[in-house]
């Protein structure tokens, strides 16, 4: 029939962010946070987002409340895990594992995985899901970024200065100086 309408296909897709790995380099490299409203905007772009989850490690002292609310109106899913401080006075507090398990689960419901991580061990990740048919778009800040990770993604896109905004806190006062 000439007259239906043609559907037409919107890739599915699913956002997943290593909070703090991406909070650590933009502090270090930007003096900066990033503009998580921003960043969704620039990565969807006219696709169908299926899934968007930040991955945040709490500490006990600081109060991240603020900032997993702000996350969740965005419409980010928020998980969280507790920072284990270890017998020798070192601390673990990663979510590898967690986004790797949540990644390959989703998978078959997405054309494109966007892994918002600098992280090296996830190269063996990305390269299952691209086995598995899925698109892995890797973005993150090149600088801290590793080398396999930019080379194992199907596109990678590097954070620009439009996804960030100052934080006042980490510009140093000269004046002080």
């Amino acid at each position: 029939m000439a007259n239906e309408p043609v559907t037409m296909f919107k890739q599915r897709m699913g956002i997943f962010v290593d909070v703090q790995n991406m909070f650590y380099s933009a502090k270090a490299l930007h003096q900066s946070k990033i503009d998580y409203s921003k960043l969704l905007q620039e990565v969807v772009e006219n696709r169908e987002l299926i899934r968007a989850v930040a991955y945040a490690v709490h500490k006990p002292d600081v109060d991240q409340s603020g900032f997993t609310d702000a996350l969740k109106r965005l419409g980010y899913e928020i998980k969280t895990k507790e920072l284990r401080l270890r017998p020798d006075g070192t601390a673990k507090g990663d979510w590898d594992m967690g986004i790797a398990i949540d990644t390959i689960a989703i998978a078959p419901k997405l054309d494109t995985i966007v892994l918002v991580s600098g992280d090296g061990d996830f190269v063996p990740l990305v390269e299952m899901l691209k086995a598995h048919g899925c698109r892995v778009e890797v973005v993150s800040f090149r600088k801290s970024t590793a080398v396999e990770l930019v080379e194992a993604s199907t596109k990678y896109t590097a954070i620009e200065e439009s996804m960030l905004f100052k934080e006042k806190k980490f510009v140093k006062n000269d004046t002080n100086s």
